[in-house]
């Protein structure tokens, strides 16, 4: 009940916020979306990031940034839009180690010929600070990445989605390629662990980036 009340207070408090927000986003998507529909993401993804938010500053930001990716999957699904790249989705349970790690060094190996994303189906608050710190040690910063909850649209803007131990939580749709790694866990592992762990998606990042530029080389 505490949780609900604060989660509703907090849109009480940012409602003036998230309708400049949804202005702004609705002038970008303007002929792709009525108004109403970007309203009613941007208020929806508020909503979904606020049950798991530590810090309610950080909210009307990473709102924005959701809002826009789902709406920028949803025209891509819906074919309002195309991507001349291919589509990758990597989803654990928390979004706050091995898909966040997975993502940001497809990032960087893909060098901008793949979009990338992450999500989680029961995602934590936070990413998991030894994640963040092996990372930084390959010169790769996440201390402003945040969680974010597994939803409809951006799995089906992918054309490739990577389950990490989430079981079958991710809906599966045709004509899309489905991968499982299984990898552990990094949550309460020493650094050694995750280190190990973070090295473990790095190679299977590397073949996956070789397997999609021949698909894209062929296609």
């Amino acid at each position: 009940m505490n949780e609900h009340r604060d989660t509703s207070l907090g849109l009480k408090d940012n409602t003036e916020l998230l309708h400049r927000i949804s202005e702004r986003l609705a002038d970008r998507f303007a002929g792709v979306f009525a108004a109403e529909t970007v309203e009613r993401y941007v208020f929806e993804s508020y909503t979904a990031l606020a049950r798991t938010a530590t810090i309610s500053a950080y909210l009307p930001a990473t709102t924005e940034h959701f809002a826009n990716d789902r709406l920028n999957a949803l025209a891509k699904s819906k074919g309002a839009i195309t991507s001349e790249v291919p589509e990758v989705l990597f989803v654990c349970v928390q979004n706050a180690g091995r898909s966040q790690m997975a993502a940001a060094l497809l990032t960087v190996e893909a060098k901008g010929s793949i979009r990338v994303r992450s999500a989680g189906s029961l995602p934590a608050a936070e990413l998991d600070p030894n994640v963040v710190t092996v990372m930084s040690e390959m010169g790769l910063d996440l201390a402003q990445n945040y969680p974010k909850p597994l939803t409809d649209d951006v799995v089906r803007a992918s054309d490739v989605v990577i389950t990490m131990g989430c079981g079958d939580s991710c809906p599966i749709y045709p004509g899309k390629r489905y991968e499982d790694w299984d990898l552990p866990d990094p949550a309460d592992q020493s650094l050694d662990t995750v280190r190990q762990i973070r090295d473990q998606i790095h190679d299977r990042v590397k073949t996956l980036v070789t397997s999609l530029t021949k698909e894209t080389t062929h296609s």
